[in-house]
Order: C-alpha cells, then sequence, then structure tokens
C-alpha cells in the first residue's frame, strides 16, 4: 500500500482515490518539492476534512470552503449584472438547497447559473462544493462545483407553501399561510446612504405554532391595513433569526394577501401555577380586571405608557403589564386572552407578574359580551378551558359573567334595584375587607365571593389585602377610612 493510499485509508470525507491522487500531486507540484508525496497527502487530507461538513446546520460564513449534499428545493430566475471592466455582464441564479438539518441559499455564477435553469429539477439531489458567505438573508454558499448524486436519499418535503414549523434558518421562496394574530405600527429609520427605510410587523400562526413576520420598506404598511383574526398568505418571503428565534421577512419582491381558508390556531400555554422568575412564556386566561392606562417619562425624555391587567387560569392569576402599543389595547374584563412570550417577573410584594413587551404578542380569543350572545351558555357556570376557574375552586365572584360597567360601578345587572350583589342598600355604612383585583378609579375589591367598587383617594396596590369603611352610594362604597 503507497503513503497515499494509506492516508486516504484513514481519510473520513466522501471523495475517491483518484480525485485524492489528482489533489496529492497538485500540492507537490504547488509546494514545489519541498514535501514528499505522504506529507502532501496528510496536508489534503487535513483540507479535505476541514470542508468536509454534516449538515447545511454546520455551514458558517468564516469557512473557507464547504462540501455537503443537499436536495432542490426551489430554483429562482437567472439575473444579470454589470461587472466594472468587462463587457460581457455576468449571471446568477439563487438555488435553494436543504438536507435534514436545514437549508441554504446556493448562488450559481455564469455558465453554472445557465446550466442550474436549464437542468436542475426540484427534489432532485445535488453533491455541491462552494465557498460560504453571509448573505442578505442569512448565510449563502457561492457555488465552485456541482454535480447530481442520485444514489443519496435526503429526507426533505417539498413543498410550495410552509408551515410555521418547518421553517428553518435560510430559507427563502417561503409561502405561508396563517392566522393574523397581531399588528404593529409602521416605523421608520435612516439608512447609512441617507435614504428612509421603513418596517413593521405581524405575528402570524397556523396549526403548528406561530410566527412574527417583519415587512420592510413597500410592504410595512400592510402592517396597518390587515386585521387581526385574517387568514393571510405570505408569499416570497425568507427565513432570518433574531434574538435566537426565527422570523419570516417580507421585502419588495414578497407579498402578502388575504386568503379565504381556515386555518386553526391553538396556543400551548403555561399553567399560572407553574411560573418561575426569569421564564418567557405563553399564557391564556380570562382577563379580570384591567387598570387605566398610565404615561411616564423616559430617561431620554420620551413618553411610554404602561397599562396593567388581571389574568386568571383554572390554576391561578398574575398581573400582566402592558407596555407601549399594547397599553392601547381593547381588552378588558371577561375578555379571554392568549398572551405569547411575556417575561414573568418579580413584582409587587414578591408576587409574579408577566411583562408584555414589543416581542410579545397579545391575542383576544373571545370576549365577555360574545360569550353572553353564545345559545348554550348557562348563567353562573363556566365552559371548560381557558374559563374553567368553578370545578378549580378559583374566584366565583370574578368579572366573567358581568360586563365591564358592572365591575366599574358595583352595580347589579338591573338598574333598577338598589340592593347590591352583597346584599348592601344605598345609604348604609358596611365594613369589606378584600384583595385589590383593581387599582384604578374606582379601586375594586374582591373577597373571594363578592367584588366591590371603592372611591377613595388612598394609593393602593394590586394584590394588597385591605378593608375600607363607608356608605354606600350609587353602586359604589365611599370610604372613609382604610387600613
Amino acid at each position: 500500500m503507497s503513503d497515499i493510499e494509506g492516508v486516504y485509508e484513514d481519510l473520513e470525507a466522501d471523495v475517491s482515490l483518484e480525485e485524492f491522487r489528482e489533489a496529492v500531486e497538485a500540492k507537490v507540484e504547488q509546494m514545489g518539492g519541498l514535501a514528499d508525496e505522504e506529507t502532501a497527502a496528510m496536508l489534503v487530507a487535513h483540507e479535505v476534512g476541514e470542508s468536509e461538513v454534516g449538515g447545511i446546520a454546520d455551514i458558517e460564513p468564516g469557512m473557507e470552503e464547504a462540501k455537503f449534499v443537499a436536495k432542490v428545493v426551489s430554483i429562482g430566475e437567472v439575473r444579470t449584472f454589470e461587472r466594472d471592466g468587462e463587457d460581457e455582464d455576468g449571471r446568477v441564479v439563487n438555488v435553494e438547497v436543504a438536507d435534514e438539518t436545514g437549508s441554504v441559499r446556493a448562488a450559481f455564477w455564469d455558465d453554472h447559473a445557465e446550466a442550474a435553469t436549464e437542468e436542475l429539477e426540484e427534489g432532485q439531489v445535488l453533491r455541491i462544493k462552494g465557498r460560504p458567505k453571509e448573505g442578505f438573508s442569512g448565510v449563502e454558499v457561492s457555488v465552485d462545483d456541482v454535480e447530481p448524486d442520485d444514489d443519496t436519499e435526503v429526507d426533505v418535503q417539498i413543498s410550495d407553501t410552509h408551515t410555521v414549523e418547518s421553517l428553518s434558518l435560510g430559507l427563502s421562496n417561503v409561502n405561508l399561510v396563517g392566522l393574523v394574530l397581531d399588528t404593529d405600527s409602521v416605523r421608520t429609520f435612516d439608512r447609512d446612504d441617507g435614504s428612509e427605510g421603513k418596517v413593521s410587523n405581524l405575528v402570524v400562526g397556523d396549526s403548528t405554532g406561530r410566527v412574527r413576520v417583519t415587512l420592510w420598506d413597500e410592504r410595512a404598511d400592510l402592517a396597518e391595513e390587515i386585521d387581526p383574526d385574517t387568514t393571510i398568505e405570505v408569499i416570497d418571503g425568507y427565513v432570518r433569526e433574531r434574538d435566537g428565534t426565527l422570523e419570516v421577512h417580507v421585502g419588495n419582491r414578497g407579498a402578502i394577501e388575504e386568503v379565504d381558508e381556515d386555518v386553526e390556531y391553538v396556543p400551548e400555554s403555561t399553567p399560572i401555577e407553574d411560573l418561575e422568575i426569569g421564564q418567557t412564556v405563553d399564557l391564556a386566561g380570562v382577563v379580570r380586571s384591567a387598570d387605566p392606562k398610565r404615561t411616564f417619562d423616559r430617561d431620554d425624555g420620551s413618553e411610554g405608557q404602561v397599562r396593567n391587567v388581571r389574568v386568571q387560569d383554572a390554576t391561578g392569576d398574575i398581573r400582566v403589564a402592558l407596555w407601549g402599543e399594547k397599553a392601547d389595547l381593547d381588552v378588558g374584563p371577561g375578555d379571554e386572552v392568549a398572551l405569547g412570550d411575556v417575561e414573568i417577573q418579580d413584582g409587587w410584594q414578591d408576587d409574579l407578574e408577566a411583562s408584555a413587551g414589543w416581542q410579545s404578542t397579545i391575542t383576544v380569543l373571545e370576549s365577555d359580551t360574545e360569550r353572553d350572545t353564545k345559545a348554550d351558555a348557562t348563567e353562573g357556570t363556566r365552559s371548560e378551558g381557558l374559563s374553567a376557574f368553578a370545578d378549580d375552586g378559583g374566584d366565583s365572584g370574578s368579572t366573567d359573567d358581568r360586563t365591564e360597567t358592572d365591575v366599574e360601578d358595583g352595580s347589579t345587572e338591573s338598574g333598577a334595584e338598589t340592593e347590591q350583589a352583597d346584599g348592601t342598600n344605598d345609604g348604609e355604612e358596611v365594613e369589606f375587607t378584600g384583595v385589590v383585583v383593581q387599582a384604578g378609579d374606582p379601586v375594586v375589591l374582591d373577597d373571594g365571593e363578592t367584588t366591590m367598587s371603592v372611591e377613595t383617594d388612598t394609593d393602593v396596590g394590586l394584590g394588597e389585602e385591605i378593608t375600607v369603611r363607608g356608605v354606600v352610594s350609587d353602586g359604589r362604597l365611599e370610604a372613609s377610612d382604610v387600613f
């Protein structure tokens, strides 16, 4: 066995012995006789081993060369461009290829570009050698050499439309049908070349999950034209990563269209009783109370806003702080909501609270009014699922079976009656002890059986247990003492 064959036997790379011999001979010639065949073979083996990757997920921009096997997912159109100092135009076509670990855009240049459009087919398996680089939509590979590989199986499904679950980093030409869960306003920014750009966001969900869709420039205004709960199709998007999470981006080549399709989105939520500080989780439940919106000044002089709501599920309840534009959302007592990507923090009096910032998603699943109009609704009971609290020993006096007005003024559904829900009458002096479930105007207390609206100038905090004494008037207790 020759020295070259001995090194080749130890080489764990998909290259033929003939190709390896040719590479060794070229290395000997390149080094001008400074290396014998065995040394050259070892150098070539090292270079070959460095370029072989286990899968597309292992390809990085800093690599000099990458060799891999992948299936053709989609083939773009040939684009021409002018090269500096040359009369002949350059040509390039982008081909999306994928394996079981991910997908990547492969750029075929000039003669390879023509061959790609004439000879390649979707579903074909290729053996590719190229130079990785950082492209506009993630890592790209500039192809140096390619050949068909009919003997290798690559388990990748070819589909015109993706699901959220099937998205992977680097994927382009993405079509995705989903339900709009949340929308964002358009923001402008200055580019390095002095031009102004625009960007906005949607959150889209399907039966496999949800994903943030970022709209750029000409497409950005669509976020303000599409209402939540609308089914849309994202056309020709591309997948990028932000803060460890995949997003679908849509530029001027892409589009967003409303479609007449039924898409089911079922959020997977964490029970409130299982929450821990530092988690970023999804929650679902019924809004039990809602504070008025508050504004504040930031350190940079800008104005911010926040609104606190209390959300309850079958296992407990938690205060949720809605920041920025989310403070303007029309949610109130009785609304069933799904909250995505909220951060669990240490709240008042060591209680946990959830923070819903720009990255969070808030979807109103069902309002109190909608629930009351259902033909099979039964007074005093609650359906299973998000509002199934009665069987869990939950708060029988929470606001799921009253309107928002009832919570604010403490009145019963019949405005003609002067007797309150707790049996008190106007003009009667009472003492009431309960937990603050709304710290706004009025303060709302809950003792586990009934709620009481209280007029007071005393500052109180959510979750605080207080006792108030005063006279009931027009459905509210005008507090003379708070302790």
